[in-house]
């Protein structure tokens, strides 16, 4: 897609901004040395970052996507797009995370190897659709 229009570009730009800022929270949190670490809100802000990073690829692609926090919904909206959503599709794990870290009921614990594993997930998915964006030509910082 050459040439995007500069209000997409605008539009996916904060996209991705926000999810480097989840994706920035959730990895200085878990630098925490501290007993009661929230690694559910560490989850919760990688989820975030997948969800935001695949929701900017909709976005330059102008695609209307649902309100939804569903990776695998993401992903498979993607995969009409590009190559890629099939290799990331561990990235469904980050699902659960959006709502069991955010409302009481729906909290189940979430262990250190369980966060670190989301900012792992949420790594892979924003690499590989910051690197699929510059290869359409858009200027993101990696």
């Amino acid at each position: 897609m050459a040439n995007p229009d500069p209000e997409i570009v605008r539009k996916v730009t904060q996209w991705l901004g926000f999810a480097d800022e989840d994706l920035k929270l959730a990895s200085h949190t878990m630098d925490l040395l501290v007993e009661d670490t929230p690694y559910r809100l560490i989850a919760y802000h990688a989820q975030q970052c997948a969800e935001k990073c695949l929701k900017a690829f909709l976005v330059y692609h102008k695609v209307d996507f649902p309100y939804t926090h569903s990776i695998g919904r993401l992903l498979r909206l993607c995969g009409d797009l590009a190559a890629w959503p099939q290799t990331l599709k561990d990235a469904k794990e980050l699902t659960p995370y959006a709502v069991t870290a955010r409302y009481p009921g729906e909290d189940e614990e979430v262990t250190k190897a369980e966060a670190l594993r989301a900012v792992e997930l949420a790594q892979q998915v924003r690499t590989v659709v910051r690197s699929d964006l510059q290869k359409l030509g858009l200027q993101v910082p990696q």
